[in-house]
């Protein structure tokens, strides 16, 4: 019975190749896109999956205010692990983590036999740590023991990988011994443990280990604040492993006690607290609250944003698979009547029909596998680094594809099959198939569900309008200061007092440089920079009740970046800190109503009391999801170059000559350094990579649920035409033209997507409203969007049924009632 079905099945594919086509097609797209969705997600939450009693595993955070301000950081003291182990209850395991100064990189000279020095410049990954590291995450020991092999100062453990990049084409155990140096100091270490790498999606990514105890022995006791508790880097950060029976609330109420008793000033008031937190390993690598140095974030609202268009397409294929297939009942009609005749039961038509959905469902999923490269590809801003598809390795996406398959087959045969099956065999037979109240009932069906795909894709075209209207928004708002062409470098930190003035002259007289300036951060720019300052009142010092955004820079800064001053005058050439501007949000914060009356004042900063000469207009420091803050601006020169290009030749080689010149002066005074600029443009783009992805994600979403909306409602123009074929032979034959016929065939397809659109509308103007919540500046939403938005979609619609409408209306009529 079963190779019968399947014969039949195949039969009737092969008679209605175009629906079957369109059906394969619909379902693979839906399929594929999951798929890959699958991959992203899975690959995400598989982070330390394989750490052993992950549950009681934490890192430690810190959650504090300063003067109203929230701040978080996964960074913390450094003392802090020492007072873990040695004052905390309910901890297994204390494992501080932390990485060199500067980008968290730092140079490695090997010695190798005879004495041979090999250099590697900026290796990453390389951790100060202590012997429970290995207790927290498993690793296995090639030489070495995880026990004794950071136990004593001026040890260093080293992964798999790091081992043969230093040491090539030596065993594990010949490596024990051997002598590693770092960053031209002092710091000698010797080899004590080889470990395999990890090979696993984890937080936990370091490949080389220098024990803790190191730290007290060297001048990195004081680089690295070790007995400062109100300070910290953002590269020391410690870990936990809780107890058995013990709560992370029980360890937060003893950390809260070591602050009080090393940091008495943290928690004064309301408005300044300071305290730690144990944040689940589980969390680490999703909450952009807390983000680690150089850690890689998973973005939960994408993943959502992922899984719902995922839930989308395999709807929107199921969808049109039932539209399609109901469509083209009538052509089985007599197929079933015949069966049912001949004593064929009910559920035997049942088995049937989902049999053949399940076969198509299964040609879907195998040509869905083979899309998945290209739509990893549309996909590519979401794929994390190190995704592969490979079902060999990878069975999890077997049983994936097999619980897809067997899902979508029964969510889209079911309908069909029930409907097919129900047919009486007597009315089939004499052409009476659609007699009844059912069939309008059913037509009502198919319409509702293609106005529910119509309305999906009107949402994504308008959430992607919205989405990319306010990206635009965002990078062509005038920020209040100019960045184009302006492009940025450090200069080493060891240098800045030797190098600067050299440097700099030598960049102005470059051909293509039109002003170069030394300084801090950009007027917006990654990082944000707090000072504490007061400000002179008469004779009353005045603490801002606001966090103060620090920039400094010489007095070039404000003319290279074209910030206008409302009221003083620029800064005075001076080696050091003399005077400052401020912007007009901070003389505002102050209580001035005419900002231009704070010239003349005076601020104190780091004990010293400093006139404030002139009135920046206010400019956006940060991305228009924040407001403007106040911000003071020092008179001093700093580590980070500033250069604003001219005017650019044809071929842009006036600017490439002149980045050229820049890195042969940088690599001339600092040979040893790598020359590494960005143009402040990407800069402030890069504000916006969530919100570009969102966006990149929309485009596709909407691209793939028209394709497959406009396949359902071919679908129903197909059963709409094949239904009245002889209604159009009579009306063609009673005078009416063809363009009478298709717009009384099209009216009620328009009407469905014009339905579609009213229903679309308020929910995609609730999501995207919700959506620009975010951001403190932000486009105004106008009706015209969401019309020409209609606009689209109502003229790709009346573009995909005018091929089979013009097809009914222009036949022949003679051959669609011969058969009456």
């Amino acid at each position: 019975m079963i190779r019968n079905y399947f014969i039949a099945a195949c039969r009737n594919f092969w008679r209605n190749k175009t629906f079957s086509t369109i059906n394969v097609l619909g379902l693979s797209i839906g399929i594929g896109a999951s798929l890959v969705i699958f991959l992203i997600i899975h690959h995400e939450f598989s982070y330390d999956n394989f750490q052993k009693d992950k549950d009681r595993i934490f890192r430690v955070v810190l959650d504090a205010k300063f003067n109203g301000t929230e701040g978080h950081s996964s960074a913390v003291p450094a003392p802090l692990s020492g007072a873990i182990q040695n004052e905390v209850t309910g901890v297994d395991q204390t494992v501080p983590v932390m990485q060199f100064q500067g980008d968290g990189t730092a140079k490695v000279i090997v010695l190798r036999e005879n004495s041979k020095e090999v250099i590697f410049k900026k290796q990453p990954e390389i951790v100060f740590t202590n012997n429970e590291y290995f207790q927290l995450t498993p690793h296995q020991w090639l030489a070495g023991s995880a026990a004794n092999s950071l136990k004593e100062p001026f040890s260093v453990v080293l992964s798999e990988s790091r081992a043969q990049q230093y040491f090539p084409d030596t065993e594990p155990a010949d490596i024990i011994g051997k002598q590693i140096r770092y960053n031209d100091e002092m710091l000698t270490t010797t080899v004590t443990g080889i470990i395999k790498d990890l090979n696993q999606q984890t937080i936990f990514t370091a490949v080389e280990f220098i024990s803790f105890t190191t730290i007290a022995k060297t001048r990195l006791q004081q680089q690295f604040m070790m007995e400062v508790w109100n300070d910290w880097m953002a590269y020391s950060h410690v870990f936990v492993k809780i107890s058995k029976g013990s709560t992370a609330e029980r360890i937060e109420a003893q950390l809260q006690d070591v602050v009080k008793k090393y940091n008495k000033d943290a928690n004064k008031d309301a408005n300044n607290t300071f305290g730690f937190h144990l944040q689940p390993l589980g969390d680490i690598h999703f909450n952009n609250l807390y983000t680690g140095f150089g850690q890689r974030l998973a973005h939960m609202p994408t993943l959502y944003g992922l899984l719902a268009v995922a839930i989308f397409l395999l709807l929107l294929g199921c969808i049109n698979f039932i539209n399609l297939t109901t469509a083209n009942a009538a052509q089985r009609a007599k197929e079933i009547g015949v069966r049912k005749t001949i004593g064929g039961s009910r559920k035997q038509l049942i088995f049937q029909f989902l049999g053949e959905t399940l076969l198509l469902t299964i040609i879907a999923t195998l040509l869905s596998v083979a899309l998945t490269p290209i739509l990893l590809k549309m996909f590519e801003s979401f794929i994390p680094p190190g995704l592969k598809l490979n079902l060999i390795q990878q069975p999890v996406l077997i049983l994936f594809l097999f619980l897809i398959t067997v899902l979508v087959s029964f969510l889209a045969g079911v309908y069909p099959a029930l409907i097919l099956s129900k047919y009486k065999p007597v009315q089939v037979l004499k052409n009476q198939a659609y007699i009844g109240s059912s069939q309008t009932r059913r037509l009502w069906i198919r319409k509702t569900l293609t106005i529910s795909q119509f309305v999906i894709a009107q949402f994504f075209i308008i959430a992607t309008v919205g989405v990319s209207k306010q990206i635009s928004y965002s990078l062509r708002k005038d920020m209040g200061f100019k960045s184009e062409a302006v492009l940025t470098f450090y200069q080493p930190r060891d240098s800045v007092k030797t190098h600067g003035v050299q440097l700099l002259n030598a960049i102005k007289n470059i051909p293509g440089v039109s002003i170069a300036s030394r300084g801090f951060f950009s007027p917006a720019d990654e990082g944000v920079a707090f000072g504490n300052l007061e400000f002179l009142d008469g004779e009353k010092m005045v603490k801002p009740d606001k966090n103060i955004q620090v920039r400094w820079g010489d007095e070039d800064y404000i003319k290279l970046y074209q910030i206008q001053l409302v009221a003083g005058r620029n800064i005075m050439p001076s080696d050091t800190l003399k005077e400052f501007l401020v912007n007009e949000s901070f003389a505002r914060a102050m209580g001035f109503k005419n900002p231009g009356d704070i010239v003349n004042k005076s601020v104190k900063w780091n004990s010293k009391i400093r006139p404030v000469v002139g009135v920046m207009k206010d400019f956006h420091d940060q991305s228009m999801r924040a407001e403007i803050s106040p911000i003071v601006f020092g008179g001093q020169n700093g580590m980070i170059f500033h250069v604003k290009l001219g005017p650019n030749n044809a071929d842009g080689s006036l600017w490439r000559n002149a980045i050229a010149q820049m890195q042969s002066l940088f690599k001339g005074l600092y040979p040893e350094e790598d020359f590494n600029y960005k143009f402040l443009d990407d800069t402030i783009a890069s504000f916006y990579t969530n919100e570009q992805n969102t966006a990149s994600l929309l485009k596709w979403a909407t691209g793939l649920t028209i394709l497959i909306s406009c396949l359902g409602l071919l679908g129903l123009v197909i059963y709409t035409t094949n239904t009245r074929t002889k209604e159009i032979g009579v009306r063609k034959i009673l005078g009416a033209s063809v363009m009478n016929i298709v717009k009384i065939l099209s009216k009620d397809f328009v009407m469905l997507v014009l339905l579609s659109f009213l229903i679309a509308c308020p929910l995609a103007w609730w999501a995207i409203n919700n959506w620009l919540q975010d951001f403190s500046f932000r486009f105004n939403m106008s009706v015209w969007m969401f019309v020409w938005c209609g606009l689209a979609m109502l003229a790709v619609a009346i573009i995909t049924l005018s091929v089979q409408v013009l097809r009914a209306a222009i036949s022949n009529p003679e051959k669609s009632l011969r058969s009456e």
